[in-house]
C-alpha cells in the first residue's frame, strides 16, 4: 500500500492515512482503504478500527479538489439532477458487466465510480459490526469530515485545528455524505449553517455542537482512541450490529418505522447464546451483592465498571 499504514494490536486494527504534504483523499487513497475494509469486514477477529493519519496536524485536508476538477471537465455534457441520477444508475450497472466500468471511465464518468468508491467506504463503515473510532489529529475538512462522520466516535485533538464543509466556497455541495450525516449528528440548523457558510470551526466548537465526542491533548490522542476502540471492542459484534442498525437507519425514519427496527433488533441480540449467558452472570452479581447486604447502588458503584470496561464477560460471536 502507498497511502495507507495499518497494524493489528488484539481485536484492533490501527489505520493511518498516510499522503503527505496535506493528506489529500485522491481516488487511489480511496481505492486503497476500499480493499482494506472489505478484508476486514470478513475478519472476525478485529472488532473495532481507529482511523487516524500519519501526518502531523492534518486529518484530511479535503478530497482532492483537482480530482474532482477533471472529472467534471471530463464529461461530456453539464448534468442536472436527472441526469447526473442516470449517470450513477450507469455506473451502478457497470460494477456487474466486465469491462464496462473502463468504458465509462473513458466516456468521461469516471468522477462517478470515484463518487460511488467513496460512499461504499463510508456505508462499510456505518453497516459493520466493527466499532470505528476517528482519532482526528488535526484539520478535517471537506472529505475529511465526511469520513470522519462515517465513524461511530469521533475524538479530535485539542489546537489551533480545523473542521468543517467547506465545499460552497468554490461553488460545490458535500458528495460523500456530509449533508445527509452532519444533519443526523448535529440537526437541521447546524448543518445549514456550516454548509452554506463553508467556513471551518475548532475543536472546541465541534465538540460543543456534537460533531466529534472528545477533546484530546494532541499527545495523547492516539493512545486514547486506541483505548476507546479496544473497551468497545469487547461488546458483541451482533449488538454492536444491531445499535448502528437501529440509529443510523432506525434513526432517519418515522418514528414508528424506527421502534420497528429496534424491536427487531433487540429481538436479535437477545436470541444470541453469549447475550444470554451475559445476561444470567449480571443476575447473579446483583444476587451476589444483595446476598452480602448490599443493594443495587452497591453493585453500581463497585461492579458495574467492569461490565462498562468489558471484562466480565466474553462475546465469541
Amino acid at each position: 500500500m502507498r497511502f495507507l499504514r495499518t497494524e493489528r494490536h488484539d481485536s484492533v486494527q490501527t489505520i493511518w492515512l498516510d499522503n503527505p504534504p496535506y493528506n489529500f483523499l485522491t481516488e487511489e487513497v480511496m481505492g486503497e482503504l476500499l480493499d482494506v475494509l472489505r478484508a476486514l469486514d470478513t475478519d472476525p477477529k478485529v472488532r473495532a478500527v481507529v482511523l487516524t493519519s500519519a501526518v502531523e496536524g492534518v486529518f484530511v485536508s479535503h478530497y482532492s479538489v483537482a480530482e474532482i476538477l477533471a472529472g467534471v471537465q471530463a464529461a461530456p455534457v453539464a448534468l442536472n439532477p436527472r441526469t447526473a441520477s442516470a449517470a450513477l444508475l450507469a455506473s451502478r450497472i457497470a460494477d456487474r458487466v466486465p469491462g464496462a466500468a473502463a468504458g465509462l471511465a473513458q466516456a468521461g464518468a469516471g468522477g462517478v465510480a470515484n463518487l460511488r468508491r467513496y460512499h461504499e467506504v463510508c456505508a462499510i463503515m456505518r453497516e459493520s459490526s466493527t466499532v470505528f473510532v476517528a482519532a482526528l489529529n488535526g484539520r478535517a475538512l471537506g472529505g475529511g469530515c465526511e469520513l470522519a462522520l462515517a465513524c461511530d466516535i469521533r475524538l479530535m485533538a485539542e489546537g489551533p485545528f480545523e473542521i468543517g464543509q467547506p465545499e460552497i466556497l468554490v461553488g460545490i455541495i458535500p458528495g460523500g455524505g456530509g449533508t445527509q450525516m452532519l444533519t443526523r449528528v448535529v440537526g437541521t440548523a447546524r448543518a445549514l449553517e456550516l454548509c452554506l457558510e463553508g467556513a471551518p470551526i475548532t475543536p472546541q466548537e465541534a465538540r460543543d455542537i456534537g460533531l466529534v465526542h472528545r477533546l484530546v491533548a494532541p499527545a495523547d490522542l492516539l493512545r486514547e482512541a486506541q483505548s476507546t476502540a479496544a473497551r468497545l471492542a469487547r461488546r458483541s459484534p451482533t449488538a454492536v450490529a444491531a445499535i448502528k442498525h437501529a440509529v443510523y437507519e432506525g434513526g432517519s425514519t418515522s418514528l414508528e418505522k424506527g421502534l420497528r427496527i429496534e424491536q427487531a433488533q433487540f429481538l436479535t441480540a437477545a436470541s444470541t447464546p453469549s447475550a444470554q449467558h451475559a445476561m444470567a452472570t449480571y443476575l447473579a452479581d446483583i444476587e451476589e451483592t444483595i446476598t452480602a447486604g448490599g443493594d443495587i447502588s452497591e453493585f453500581v458503584a463497585t461492579k458495574l465498571p467492569d461490565w462498562v470496561a468489558g471484562t466480565k464477560v466474553d462475546f465469541p460471536e
